[in-house]
């Protein structure tokens, strides 16, 4: 155990811990500026969304070798680097192509973070203390969604888009101090383990070979998407077509956020009564019925800005009963290749989120079908694994 206090061990994991849903999150409210700054469209804009998904995605594979082969440290200090001087470059991009290659590179940066205070959890606290740990990593996690869009949206309406980035960068440059001078290093870099990627990709395809993992992994990557389809159009639906401001998009945001984390939360509460199992099936014949229904009022331009934000609601509180089971169910069969299997099942989930993200940015902007159809698109896809999946499982 090391001697710096575990609470301030836990405020810094905490951060590292945040620094990715902050950075997805919190220019969000920024979409239709930047478009203005950069003669572009704010669909154009929302592919810097998607680009920053598949630098996550690619980013989950990598720093797990790399964490075991130099110790936790020397990752951070080139993640949160690299992190830095990408932030520095989205103030000075002049075309939207800039910043969509920039925000992958910045995905490749916050990555580092994500994994390694994971990592240092197991690494400094008892399995007993790393439970409690976690749960603070995951309310932090949780509560990240709500205030970065509401911060965003304040910061942007007074100083402009670029400041959600500065202030991103400066984020950064603390933790990076906090890193150097009070973390300590929790691993001891092991010089034999193997970065080839022979070693590494049968790992991976023993984990594909199991059927738990394919079906609920698939499940919980599908109905992710849908929640990856409403942030990136959610701007455009919100400032574009209903004319709400920044600061308001970024209550709606954190409202919105809070249902989906409620319903993570009640989902505990079933568990003791029910298993995983029926709880995915009920809730995803749920969502795939208020998806189809979102989608026929989208269609006929029924919908108005309460009753969008409500089907939309709808559709994460479901999601909010769906991932958690979906995850555990996915990872249940590993014990000796449960980090490569939650490496893949994160790839997996931020991949076809990066996929849904881009195709929203394809669609007409200035229609609200797109959103729903996704999400319907998702659902039923992820209804039909379940279903045929159950087969495979018995």
């Amino acid at each position: 155990m090391s001697k710096v206090k575990p609470f301030f061990l836990i405020i810094i994991l905490g951060s590292l811990a945040a620094l990715g849903p902050f950075s997805i999150d919190m220019y969000l409210p920024g979409f239709k500026a930047i478009a203005n700054d950069l003669n572009t469209t704010a669909g154009k804009v929302s592919l810097s969304l998607s680009s920053f998904f598949i630098g996550i995605s690619a980013g989950q594979l990598l720093y797990g070798p790399l964490l075991d082969k130099y110790g936790r440290k020397k990752p951070l200090y080139f993640g949160l680097v690299l992190y830095i001087l990408s932030c520095l470059g989205c103030l000075l991009v002049t075309n939207v192509e800039q910043l969509i290659l920039l925000r992958f590179v910045q995905a490749i940066g916050s990555c580092a973070t994500a994994v390694a205070s994971v990592a240092m959890v197991r690494d400094l606290f008892s399995v007993k203390e790393s439970a409690k740990v976690f749960a603070s990593l995951m309310l932090v996690i949780a509560v990240s969604p709500m205030l970065a869009p509401t911060a965003g949206g304040y910061l942007i309406a007074a100083f402009g888009w670029p400041s959600v980035f500065l202030f991103l960068g400066v984020m950064a440059f603390f933790m990076l101090l906090a890193v150097k001078y009070k973390l300590p290093e929790s691993y001891v870099p092991n010089p034999d383990y193997s970065l080839k990627p022979k070693p590494i990709i049968s790992n991976f395809l023993v984990v594909l070979k199991e059927p738990y993992f394919i079906i609920f992994a698939a499940i919980g990557a599908l109905t992710f998407s849908g929640l990856f389809a409403y942030v990136s159009s959610s701007p455009i639906v919100f400032m574009d077509l209903f004319k709400v401001s920044e600061t308001t998009y970024g209550w709606i945001f954190a409202l919105l956020s809070v249902v989906f984390i409620g319903l993570s939360q009640v989902n505990t509460l079933l568990l003791r009564w029910y298993n995983s199992k029926p709880i995915i099936l009920y809730a995803l014949i749920a969502q795939s019925l208020f998806s189809l229904v979102f989608l026929i009022f989208a269609l006929n331009n029924w919908l108005n800005l309460y009753s969008m934000i409500g089907f939309i609601a709808l559709f994460l509180g479901c999601l909010g009963l769906i991932n958690p089971n979906a995850s555990a169910l996915a990872l249940s069969p590993f014990q000796k290749n449960a980090g490569s299997a939650s490496a893949l099942m994160g790839a997996l989930q931020m991949g076809l989120g990066a996929i849904a993200a881009a195709l929203i940015s394809i669609f007409n902007s200035d229609q609200l079908w797109p959103m729903p159809t996704i999400m319907t698109i998702a659902s039923l896809l992820a209804l039909v694994f379940l279903l045929f999946g159950y087969r495979k499982i018995k």
